[in-house]
């Protein structure tokens, strides 16, 4: 659980650039990927990881411009990164100037149950990094190029002097 908005503010700073430069990644032609029928496609988790944020925190009191709805998907790659982006720059400007330290310990219903601000903003961060995963997978699956986030991906590692394993 999160305890301050700046505590909260610095782990969204690092996950949102993180979120938005796998974003800027995406083509139209890689929206469709996807790992069986049954699933959902690269561009509906993409589309899914930018509504979340209005979804997410839609029971609290907080007051931004971003999609509240996941569905249709946009055909545009560059649309889906350019949203994320703007919906993340709404909702840190909605943190900073309507929410104070004392906001982040205050309950609200999220999924049937009681939590604190805090945690449902916690909650957020991890649903986020959660998809992140999926698409890194899709992506791979339709070539294109991971970059790393925690660390260097793969093509990433000569950068830095190291070695790739084996496969």
């Amino acid at each position: 659980m999160f305890q301050t908005v700046e505590d909260f503010l610095q782990s969204w700073s690092f996950e949102a650039a993180a979120t938005h430069k796998l974003l800027n990644q995406l083509t139209d032609e890689s929206l469709s990927q996807v790992i069986t029928a049954n699933n959902w496609t690269l561009g509906r988790i993409a589309w899914h990881t930018v509504a979340a944020i209005r979804i997410i925190t839609s029971n609290t009191n907080l007051s931004f411009e971003a999609p509240a709805q996941d569905f249709p998907v946009p055909t545009s790659a560059r649309l889906i990164a350019d949203r994320y982006l703007q919906a993340s720059q709404a909702f840190i400007d909605a943190i900073q100037t309507q929410w104070t330290d004392q906001t982040m310990k205050e309950t609200i219903e999220f999924i049937g149950q009681q939590m604190p601000n805090g945690s449902l903003l916690l909650f957020l961060l991890q649903h986020q990094s959660h998809h992140r995963g999926q698409m890194t997978v899709l992506m791979r699956q339709a070539g294109l190029t991971v970059p790393g986030i925690y660390g260097p991906a793969k093509e990433e590692w000569g950068q830095y002097g190291l070695e790739a394993p084996q496969m």
